[in-house]
C-alpha cells in the first residue's frame, strides 16, 4: 500500500484490515478441524452400559395435574443412586437428571422430588440415570412423561 491510497483510507482502516488479515491467517494455520472437515483427535472413550431399569411413577404420561407443583416419582430397579461423583464407573451406579422442557431442573439422589413453580400448560418431563460421572450412559436410561398443569 502507498502513503497516498494509505492516506485515502478512512481513520483506523490500517488496524482494522491488519487484525483482519492476522485473524484469516491464523484461522488458516490452525490445527482444528472446521465443521465439514472430520477431526483428527481421537474419538471419546466408550460409554458403559448400565443395568438399570427405569420407570417414572408420576406423573402419568396425559395426566393434568392442578399445579403449580409437581410430584415426581420414579422406579429404579437394577441400580442404586449414589451421592458421590466419581469417574470409577460401575453400571449399576449413578444419579438421576431430572430435565422439565428441555431445562435441567436437578440432580437428585432420591426417587421422590417435588418440581415447584411449574406453569400452567403443556410439559415434557424426562428423567435420566447417568453414571456417577454424570454422563449418559450407552445406551441411554431415561423416561419420559408429558402431562398439563392446568390453572
Amino acid at each position: 500500500m502507498t502513503m497516498r491510497s494509505r492516506a485515502a483510507l478512512p481513520r483506523g482502516t490500517t488496524a482494522a484490515v491488519l487484525a483482519l488479515a492476522v485473524a484469516a491467517g491464523g484461522a488458516a494455520c490452525s490445527s482444528e478441524a472446521s465443521p465439514a472437515q472430520p477431526s483428527s483427535r481421537p474419538p471419546a472413550a466408550a460409554r458403559p452400559s448400565s443395568t438399570a431399569r427405569l420407570s417414572i411413577v408420576s406423573p402419568r404420561n396425559g395426566e393434568a395435574l392442578a399445579g403449580p407443583s409437581v410430584q415426581l416419582k420414579v422406579s429404579l430397579e437394577g441400580a442404586t443412586i449414589t451421592p458421590a461423583t466419581s469417574t470409577n464407573l460401575r453400571p449399576d451406579e449413578g444419579h438421576l437428571h431430572v430435565i422439565l422442557d428441555d431445562r435441567l431442573v436437578s440432580m437428585t439422589s432420591g426417587l421422590r422430588e417435588n418440581i415447584p413453580d411449574v406453569k400452567p400448560g403443556p410439559h415434557l418431563l424426562r428423567v435420566e440415570f447417568v453414571a456417577s460421572d454424570h454422563a449418559p450412559f450407552d445406551p441411554r436410561v431415561v423416561q419420559q412423561v408429558a402431562f398439563e398443569v392446568r390453572r
